[in-house]
């Protein structure tokens, strides 16, 4: 492995197996599988690396390195919830957030996206703007760092900053390394990609792969109503929004997630639960209701889910979720605080 001293270190938790081999132009190439181990099992340094020799470790740093950004800040909110600002090769930051349901499961929600060019009025990350679409190994690494700083993840979610479906390349990639039996081996059932709406984003998805969860932010089924809040919904109006759903389920065999984020009186009514149902009916759907308020702790961390009691101590009374109940719309409250990323 040579190198010129103005050359970049190359960033290796982006890369598969046989791309580190030819990459670093590996001899034996088995020591490529072995790097790539080491990697899924979180190292931080070549150092750790036991089974590869000294002198290829040596080399390795001059050549290479295993994270190309870092952690700059930490935030921790009172119901256990965590979030990590990592700020990236080129001084811009992402964050990553750790959800801990009641049960105690472990979920990281990462961003695919510096910014959003969404632009959904609800949500803080849309003011932003659009910067740049993350690499695999810049996703990679979110959830590498968020599993050393809170243990084993049980689940990933791709609903942090951006529209997974806008960067699909590099997120079927993160996927291909984290899903990689010879690396972290994460079960593709244990994986979500939830979109605001792409038609062609979740098509290519239905065709292509790879074979994930599905989650749609749909908010409301009423049109002009969704245009206001969710622009993207003038270039994926939701007729064809329904059709491509109806599509994934049918291709894949999976049932797809309807999200509503509940805005007060601007979506709870009994005509926007009407309106849903007439959406939902006829699909393989289940609805996941996550109550929206906006609030700030001591710590500065935003939370934007209202935290719900322990089953059965509390019990919703709105249009919304009587109407969809009546209904038979198989329907769950959003049970964990999750912070805003913005």
């Amino acid at each position: 492995m040579s190198e010129s001293a103005d050359e970049p270190k190359i960033p290796l938790a982006g890369l598969l197996e046989n791309e580190i081999a030819s990459t670093l132009a590996l001899s034996p190439s088995f020591r490529a599988r072995q790097i790539f181990e080491w990697i899924g099992k979180g190292a931080e340094t070549f150092d750790e690396m036991t089974n590869l020799p000294s002198e290829l470790r040596e080399n390795l740093k001059k050549k290479a390195t295993l994270r190309s950004s870092k952690i700059s800040k930490v935030l921790t909110d009172s119901d256990g919830t965590i979030k990590l600002q990592i700020t990236l090769c080129d001084s811009r930051a992402v964050e990553t957030v750790l959800l801990t349901d009641r049960d105690g499961r472990k979920t990281a929600c990462v961003s695919s996206q510096v910014g959003c060019a969404m632009k959904c009025a609800f949500c803080q990350t849309g003011k932003l703007g659009f910067a740049r679409n993350l690499t695999a190994g810049e996703i990679v690494e979110q959830f590498l760092f968020l599993e050393k700083h809170s243990g084993k993840l049980d689940n990933i979610v791709f609903m942090g900053m951006g529209e997974p479906l806008l960067n699909l390349d590099a997120v079927r990639k993160a996927i291909a390394i984290l899903t990689n039996s010879k690396g972290r081996a994460l079960s593709a059932r244990r994986i979500t990609i939830s979109t605001s709406g792409i038609v062609s984003g979740i098509r290519d998805l239905a065709d292509n792969g790879p074979a994930v969860r599905l989650a749609v932010s749909l908010t409301t089924a009423d049109a002009s109503l969704r245009e206001n809040l969710m622009p993207v919904s003038l270039t994926n109006p939701l007729s064809e929004l329904r059709n491509a759903i109806e599509y994934f389920s049918q291709k894949t065999g999976k049932r797809v997630t309807l999200e509503a984020a509940l805005l007060g009186k601007t979506n709870t009514g009994e005509e926007s639960a009407r309106n849903f149902i007439k959406f939902a009916k006829g699909l393989s759907v289940h609805a996941n209701l996550i109550p929206w308020i906006l609030r700030t702790n001591d710590n500065g961390m935003s939370s934007v889910f209202a935290k719900i009691g322990q089953r059965g101590r509390k019990r919703d009374t709105s249009h919304a979720t009587r109407t969809r109940n009546r209904r038979r719309v198989r329907t769950t409250w959003k049970n964990v605080s999750r912070q805003n990323l913005s």
